[in-house]
């Protein structure tokens, strides 16, 4: 998903938002092993030659930027154009599609311009095509001084060739319920549910649909590079944009400037995806503990409970009622758990999800409402978040296909894991019905000198992405420093409201320059530095809320 750091901040500017969902990722020892991933070296040749025609057509064609089209929802300052990669790489003069790219230029003298700065926000499945905003943020005026801020639309998001998996009119909108022990006849409903959305996106994208995969996406953004005409790439990766970034230094260690990994996947090859997922669910209980615990401290204001158990008994309780009686009809425990999920990635909903739980309870449905209903109206665009996710996730890697497997991994996950674990076995699903043929994941890795440095973000208790990701990318990039947010699980610090972080983010874009030397528990020299943690939101109760209310 999005980084909610910069992704928040600059929501006040886009007047949107994105939803917060499942996206990536403690594995089974039972769950079936994953073939092991071929090196850099061993990379399909005929895809290798065919970005490197590609890469120099790109270059020879640039990118024509003028206006945005009125879809993008971007001020004049913001220009945009297109750059057309290969549908497949390995045919590079065959089809072409068209991604969407975005820039506003740099700010500041020309002497001290450093070229372009490309942000990919994760997902898979979304753009950053609202990137170039940042420009007009604080914590972003000296680095939007120095460089072009550049977002573009992945393969498949929004126009650029967009997937799709069903029409906008079948999806499921609510009331739902959500489990956290389903019966055998609601996991048939599901299974169903899953081999139909998989054949959706079979029939609907039809033969173009098996290259819509991480290792494209890392291709073309060797064809961005070559386009906006930078000799080497400056890049910040965000959540899923991480793997990307990494597919990309694997791929392309020339071409890197620098590098920014913000929030990182566990790229080990066995991870992808399944493993990622699984771990991603028990990461996310311990951040709903984390919740909870913030809620209880504020029991004065919410009135939900004195101890994170007394709160997780009131938020049951609104479950209960919920799925009695549906909240005007289209908020049921599905939709609420939807919004609750939002408090794993951004410490800065908690106010706005404990307020309207707590107003619940008090007879307002009114703000739960708010926060939780699905759109009456999700236009022609709906679902193709989702589309592009399932279609990259399930691209990527060979997945159980038996159903026991998930069953049993989830079944026992469940157990000290009920939050997030059904939900997003849920979202997963279809990858076990998939009709594509799958990649190997790419073992990303680089040798001493191989890479300039590259610099690694992450939130000690991010639930998204969890830590343990970030200490093993470290590891297989050689040289990379680290710099962790401690204590703090919002997912993405890049940007956001920790000075420290952002200190080091800024004097890395401007200067190259990452943390010194630190000694390791395994008694090795690394680059690390920590932070201390951003403050924890202030509580607000419904009647002491700004007249305006945050996105949500």
């Amino acid at each position: 998903m999005p980084s909610p750091a910069l992704y928040g901040a600059l929501t006040a500017l886009l007047f949107t938002t994105v939803p917060l969902s499942p996206s990536l990722s403690v594995s089974s020892p039972s769950t079936p092993s994953i073939p092991s991933s071929p090196s850099s070296f061993d990379a399909p040749q005929a895809e290798a030659r065919g970005t490197v025609l590609a890469a120099r057509r790109a270059a020879a064609e640039g990118i024509d930027f003028g206006a945005c089209p009125a879809a993008e929802k971007l001020p004049p300052s913001v220009v945009c154009g297109t750059v057309r990669v290969p549908l497949d790489y390995a045919d590079p003069g065959g089809d072409r599609i068209p991604l969407t790219v975005s820039r506003v230029r740099a700010s500041g003298p020309a002497t001290g311009r450093q070229g372009a700065l490309v942000f990919n926000p994760g997902g898979p499945g979304a753009s950053s095509t609202y990137f170039p905003l940042a420009a007009e943020l604080p914590e972003w005026r000296r680095i939007s001084a120095a460089y072009d801020l550049v977002g573009y639309a992945p393969r498949g998001v929004g126009r650029s060739a967009p997937v799709s998996c069903q029409d906008p009119a079948d999806r499921v909108t609510g009331p739902t319920p959500a489990p956290t022990r389903p019966s055998e006849v609601y996991k048939r409903e599901r299974i169903a549910r899953a081999k139909a959305y998989a054949e959706g996106c079979a029939r609907r994208t039809g033969a173009a649909l098996r290259h819509y995969h991480s290792l494209n996406n890392a291709r073309d953004l060797e064809l961005l590079r070559a386009a906006l005409g930078e000799p080497r790439l400056t890049y910040l990766g965000a959540s899923y944009g991480t793997y990307v970034g990494g597919l990309y230094a694997t791929l392309f260690p020339h071409r890197v400037r620098r590098m920014v990994l913000d929030a990182p996947v566990d790229p080990t090859p066995g991870r992808i995806w399944y493993h990622n997922n699984l771990a991603q669910s028990e990461a996310f209980e311990r951040r709903w503990a984390d919740f909870r615990t913030w809620v209880a401290k504020h029991d004065a204001v919410y009135g939900l409970g004195g101890t994170a158990r007394e709160v997780a008994a009131s938020y049951e309780r609104v479950r209960a009622e919920l799925a009695a009686r549906p909240a005007a009809g289209r908020v049921g425990p599905g939709q609420l758990h939807g919004a609750m999920l939002g408090t794993g990635y951004d410490d800065r909903l908690w106010p706005l999800r404990a307020a309207a739980l707590s107003a619940y309870l008090k007879g307002d449905p009114a703000p739960l409402v708010a926060q939780a209903a699905p759109s009456e109206d999700p236009g022609p665009d709906a679902g193709n978040g989702r589309a592009v996710y399932t279609a990259v996730e399930c691209n990527d890697a060979p997945w159980p296909e038996e159903f026991a497997v998930w069953d049993r991994d989830n079944t026992r996950l469940a157990e000290r894991a009920p939050f997030e674990t059904w939900d997003n076995a849920w979202m997963n699903l279809p990858c076990a019905y998939w009709k594509a043929p799958r990649q190997r994941p790419l073992d990303v890795r680089t040798g001493p000198g191989v890479l300039p440095p590259v610099l690694i973000l992450a939130a000690e208790r991010d639930a998204a992405t969890p830590y343990a990701g970030a200490l093993e990318l470290q590891r297989r990039l050689a040289g990379a420093a680290l710099v962790t947010e401690r204590d703090a699980g919002t997912h993405g610090v890049a940007g956001g409201p920790n000075a420290c972080v952002n200190g080091h983010l800024e004097r890395y874009l401007l200067t190259g320059a990452v943390p010194g030397d630190v000694t390791s528990p395994e008694m090795t020299p690394v680059r690390r530095a920590s932070c201390a943690p951003h403050p924890e939101p202030d509580p607000v109760s419904l009647e002491r809320r700004a007249t305006k209310t945050p996105a949500v």
